[in-house]
């Protein structure tokens, strides 16, 4: 583990590879999983604000679910999180070309809004876990992204090179040249 400031963080962002590879795995992380993404209580607001705006990017399906639960759901661990569809994908995916996209970040992309999409999903594979006196940040590995695992190897790019955008967004960019900086001591250190 290092630490950053108040945030401890998984060797593995530094030590595994990462690049996500729609075309291999379709976005089956916005499919598959037993509960919404994460949603902050700001995240929430947000979307209470914007939603009008996303809405015509979702399916029938989805604009009936957000209808009757809102824009959030709170889940078996009490959770906020993004509603699903028949208990599997999430209310805010749509389809293009065959992948699942996120209808909040075409939005963003169409310059509808000025929010990407919950950070929770920007940041993934990264999962964010606040304690009393510090922040948790993890790689979660699930079997469905063994395609960016292989793609992340393959052009020998870390996880947190990958993520450096939703790093910053989250963290900061002073903190995001601090994790550089011990990235690369640790890899000089392990080299020797």
């Amino acid at each position: 583990m290092l630490q950053i400031d108040d945030t401890i963080i998984s060797l593995d962002l530094i030590e595994k590879n990462f690049v996500c590879n729609l075309t291999a795995c379709h976005g089956a992380c916005c499919v598959e999983g037993d509960s919404g993404a994460p949603l902050t209580i700001d995240e929430i607001s947000i979307l209470e604000e914007v939603y009008p705006k996303i809405e015509p990017y979702l399916t029938d399906k989805s604009k009936k679910l957000i209808a009757e639960k809102g824009v959030f759901d709170i889940d078996t661990e009490n959770d906020t999180v993004t509603p699903l569809i028949n208990n599997k994908e999430c209310a805010y995916l749509i389809y293009e070309n065959n992948i699942a996209i996120c209808g909040i970040e075409k939005a963003y992309n169409d310059k509808k809004i000025n929010f990407r999409k919950p950070i929770s999903c920007f940041l993934y594979p990264v999962r964010i876990k606040e304690y009393k006196n510090f922040t948790a940040i993890n790689y979660d590995k699930w079997s469905i992204c063994e395609p960016a695992r292989v793609l992340g190897d393959k052009l020998g790019t870390p996880v947190y090179k990958f993520l450096k955008a939703p790093l910053i967004q989250r963290f900061g960019n002073e903190w995001f040249e601090k994790l550089e900086y011990a990235a690369k001591n640790y890899k000089n250190q392990k080299n020797k």
